[in-house]
C-alpha cells in the first residue's frame, strides 16, 4: 500500500461485505479473490496472521526488529505496510494489491494476513512456511475493532457500540467470527509450524515473548538487542512512530482525527465500553464457543 499511490483527492466509499465461503469480507477483496487464493507462498516466507486489531502491527514491528538485529535505522526504511505486505488487501480504486506487492519482493519475505485458517492460500501449507499467530481477548479485540471501523474509511459503517458488538458476536464483521478464527488457528498449530501467541502475554512480559519469536525464527538474540527491541516496541513509542502508526496514509483512507490507528494498546479497556450484561453475554459465548478447545483468554492483567 504505497502512500504515494493513494491520492488525497480520492474519495473513499465505505465497503460492503460479501460472503466468501461462509465468511464476510469486503466486496472488493471477494471480487479479487482468485489471485489471493492462488498466491504462491515460498518455503522461506514468514506469515504473520491475526484477527484484525489483535496486535498485528505490534508483532510486525517486533519481527522486523528481530530480523534486523535491533537496527532502528533499518526498521525505519519504510512504513510497516510496505515492509510487510498485507496479502489479501485489494483496493483497485487506489491501485493497491497486496498480492502484487508480495510477488515483487525478494526472499525471504515477511507477510501479513487476517484470513481464517480455511481461507489461507494452500501454498502456505504446501511450502510449510512458518506462521506467527497472535490472539487477543474478544472484549478488548471488539472495542479496538469498533474504533478502527470509525476511523477507517474503507470499512463498513459500524453503527453505534451496541450495534457493532451485536454484529461482532454474530460473526457478521469482516473476517467473520472471532471465535472460529482463534479456534481454527489454534488447531492448525498441531499440524503446521505455527507459533501461537497471546496479546496479553506479550503485554505482561514482552521480553519473554520476543525471545519465543526469535527462537521460532532460529535467530540468536543477545540480551542488549532484546532490551532494545522491548524498548522500541513499547506502545507509547510505536504510537508516535510514523513508520508504525499509519499516519503516512492519507486521511481519505484513515482519519486519525476520529481515532488514532494506535489507540490504547492496553488490556482491560473493554471495561469502559461494555455494560455488565454485555460482558456476561460475551463470557457465555466464550464458554459455549471455545468449549473443548483448550483455549482460554485473560481479559485483565
Amino acid at each position: 500500500m504505497d502512500s504515494e499511490m493513494v491520492g488525497e483527492s480520492k474519495s473513499t466509499k465505505r465497503a460492503t461485505l460479501e460472503d466468501l465461503n461462509g465468511v464476510p469480507f469486503h466486496s472488493e477483496m471477494v471480487n479479487g479473490w482468485g489471485p489471493i487464493w492462488n498466491f504462491k507462498a515460498r518455503s522461506d516466507d514468514l506469515l504473520i496472521c491475526t484477527y484484525p486489531k489483535a496486535g498485528t502491527t505490534w508483532i510486525q514491528e517486533i519481527v522486523d526488529m528481530i530480523q534486523h538485529g535491533g537496527d532502528l535505522q533499518k526498521c525505519a526504511r519504510a512504513p510497516i505496510y510496505e515492509r510487510i505486505p498485507f496479502i489479501e488487501i485489494y483496493l483497485p480504486d487506489f491501485k493497491i494489491s497486496g498480492v502484487e506487492k508480495a510477488n515483487a519482493m525478494a526472499s525471504p519475505r515477511t507477510l501479513k494476513s487476517h484470513l481464517p485458517v480455511q481461507l489461507l492460500p494452500p501454498s502456505f501449507w504446501e511450502q510449510k512456511s512458518k506462521i506467527i499467530y497472535v490472539a487477543r481477548n474478544p472484549k478488548d479485540n471488539v472495542v479496538s475493532y469498533f474504533h478502527f471501523h470509525l476511523m477507517n474509511k474503507t470499512k463498513p459503517e459500524p453503527g453505534n457500540w451496541e450495534e457493532f458488538l451485536e454484529t461482532f458476536m454474530a460473526g457478521k464483521v469482516s473476517c467473520g467470527s472471532w471465535f472460529d478464527h482463534v479456534r481454527g488457528w489454534w488447531k492448525a498449530k498441531d499440524r503446521h509450524p505455527v507459533l501461537y501467541l497471546f496479546y496479553e502475554d506479550v503485554k505482561e512480559n514482552p521480553g519473554r515473548e520476543i525471545r519465543k519469536v526469535a527462537e521460532f525464527l532460529d535467530i540468536q538474540l543477545p540480551e542488549s538487542v532484546l532490551n532494545q527491541i522491548v524498548l522500541h516496541t513499547k506502545f507509547e513509542r510505536m504510537k508516535v512512530n510514523p513508520m508504525t502508526n499509519y499516519t503516512t496514509l492519507p486521511s481519505s483512507l484513515l482519519d486519525h482525527s476520529i481515532s488514532p490507528f494506535m489507540r490504547k494498546g492496553t488490556v482491560g479497556n473493554w471495561k469502559e465500553h461494555f455494560t455488565v450484561a454485555q460482558s456476561e453475554r460475551m463470557d457465555d459465548l466464550c464458554a459455549q464457543l471455545l468449549k473443548g478447545s483448550g483455549l482460554s483468554f485473560r481479559t485483565e492483567l
